[in-house]
């Protein structure tokens, strides 16, 4: 990998929005390269319904040309991807449901040097997925 900065961002992406695309610029305004990697249907909860799968969400981040790599999260370890790019930061959403103490814990415990930022949310009465999702089943 590059010595540059590498940024790194995580999500579902099912039904891509305006939020979404923020999430990235704001990812991409910390570092060199973004990263993103996607859920695989695999590690969804199943209280989360997904429309599209896996490949297609996949496929879909890949278009976006401020993503510089997009791939598949790992099915049995969701820190392989982590180890493998070995980002300078993780940006998560603002709504993520990950503990960032317990992550940060664990990128210690591999040795990385891996910093956590939760970012800002845009228009978030709007441009949020489960409202979408909501809203298209009218």
């Amino acid at each position: 990998m590059s010595k540059e900065k590498i940024v790194m961002c995580f999500g579902t992406f099912d039904v891509l929005h305006l939020g979404h695309i923020n999430y990235f610029k704001q990812a991409k305004l910390k570092g060199f390269q973004l990263v993103v990697v996607v859920a695989r249907d695999k590690n969804i909860p199943l209280n989360k319904k997904v429309r599209h799968c896996e490949e297609d969400r996949l496929r879909l981040i890949q278009e976006l040309k401020i993503v510089d790599f997009a791939i598949l999260g790992d099915e049995k370890d969701k820190m392989n991807p982590i180890i493998k790019f070995n980002p300078e930061l993780i940006c998560l959403g603002y709504d993520q449901e990950i503990d960032t103490y317990f992550l940060q814990k664990e990128l210690i415990k591999l040795g990385l040097k891996t910093k956590i930022k939760r970012l800002e949310p845009y228009n978030e009465n709007f441009h949020k997925s489960s409202l979408i999702k909501r809203f298209c089943k009218k």
